[in-house]
């Protein structure tokens, strides 16, 4: 097992630190300070987590190239319904198995451990037999393009266990790669935006994150350019632990370090939220939007492709507004998490808290969560606590 050198050194300061001011609904912070690591510490924690790293990438990347091959099928076939949930469950099921394949062949001699979104308790049955072949097909033609296995072929049992093994419950102490094998489902079946989203755990902290994102454009995207898939796509997105954030094209470009808008002027500031309004309550964003002085229409993209966006600057603020009783999962934010903080990000809750992944497998956050550069982040939360007054004065 490769030593976390980290733990040789100081404890940095890796969270954000405020003096709270108390108001009916929560605790705001009105000062932020980002981690500051001495150069030594910095190479440290980049070494510690190479290996990893270089299998999360690969795992990531054959994900999406399986994810990629169902959904050309997807959007070739004459079967269009939305209802129709057969092929991201291939995908879905593909892609875990894949990335648990790759990454206890690459890591074999570290414990394994995945909170992942899947099990195989559907593919077990009679009625599953048929995608469960299917599924195996896909994940040994994708090794097999990928060549660097050998003769590796999987049976439908391996799949199943590599499936299952995304069982671990996660926690506060040892390492668990967290993984959301297609995030963004509908954004799958529309042909539009998706990722394949994972992270590491190490003693509870998100050291390494990586997205994989098969049909973001490589360029720039705004509210009328994001659903389409002509041009240049596919973009890998991947951070650790103060190191920064990278980003290169699916098909192995040169590296691009990225970083979050600088923009402290809210309306020249463009916001990004979920496409489907189930997924978010809309007419809160657009309050806060409009408390903030924020003037451009909204990005609504799927998954975790927003994470990936901002890190670049796309855009400055993401907001995630979940309906009452959803609780968040942390494969959902983990892998965007990272890689938009170490491209000089915030990430919090709406109370101004850090996301806390060491829970187990879901977060405790009041309200949603908000992303943003730190310089926007104060003028931020005092508008979500305006739109949050506002809303509960109206249901009284």
């Amino acid at each position: 097992m490769a030593i976390n050198l980290l733990k040789t050194f100081p404890k940095v300061q890796t969270s954000i630190t405020y003096k709270p001011s108390t108001s009916l609904f929560f605790t705001t912070r009105s000062s932020f300070s980002f981690p500051s690591y001495p150069p030594v510490a910095l190479a440290v924690c980049s070494m510690s987590y190479e290996k990893e790293l270089a299998a999360a990438k690969k795992a990531a990347s054959l994900a999406a190239r399986l994810c990629q091959n169902v959904q050309k099928a997807l959007l070739q076939s004459d079967v269009q319904s939305k209802s129709d949930r057969s092929p991201v469950t291939v995908a879905d099921y593909g892609s875990q198995a894949l990335v648990s394949f790759v990454l206890e062949r690459e890591l074999p001699s570290e414990p394994f451990s995945l909170v992942a979104e899947e099990d195989s308790g559907d593919l077990r049955t009679e009625s599953g037999q048929e995608t469960l072949h299917r599924i195996t097909e896909l994940v040994n033609e994708t090794i097999s393009s990928e060549g660097s296995y050998g003769a590796s072929t999987l049976t439908a049992e391996d799949v199943l266990r590599a499936i299952d093994s995304g069982k671990s419950e996660g926690g506060p102490t040892g390492r668990h790669w967290v993984l959301d094998p297609i995030d963004g489902t509908k954004g799958f079946l529309r042909g539009d935006q998706y990722a394949i989203a994972l992270a590491l755990l190490d003693d509870g902290k998100v050291v390494l994150g990586v997205l994989a994102c098969p049909n973001l454009p490589l360029g720039p995207i705004n509210s009328s350019n994001q659903h389409s898939l002509l041009g240049d796509v596919g973009c890998l997105f991947f951070s650790t632990i103060g190191a920064g954030t990278y980003m290169q094209s699916l098909t192995g470009s040169t590296l691009t370090k990225v970083s979050v808008s600088a923009t402290e002027n809210p309306e020249e500031a463009s916001f990004f939220e979920s496409y489907e309004a189930a997924h978010s309550l809309h007419d809160l964003t657009s309050s806060i939007a409009q408390n903030l002085g924020v003037k451009a229409p909204p990005v609504r993209i799927d998954s975790q492709a927003k994470y990936g966006a901002l890190s670049r600057g796309d855009g400055a603020i993401y907001l995630r507004f979940p309906h009452k009783g959803y609780r968040e999962k942390i494969w959902d934010h983990a892998a965007g998490c990272i890689v938009v903080t170490e491209a000089g990000g915030v990430v919090t809750d709406a109370a101004g808290n850090a996301l806390d992944f060491s829970k187990g497998r879901y977060l405790d956050l009041y309200k949603g969560i908000i992303v943003t550069n730190q310089r926007l982040m104060p003028s931020l939360l005092k508008a979500v606590q305006e739109a949050l007054q506002q809303t509960a004065s109206s249901t009284l």
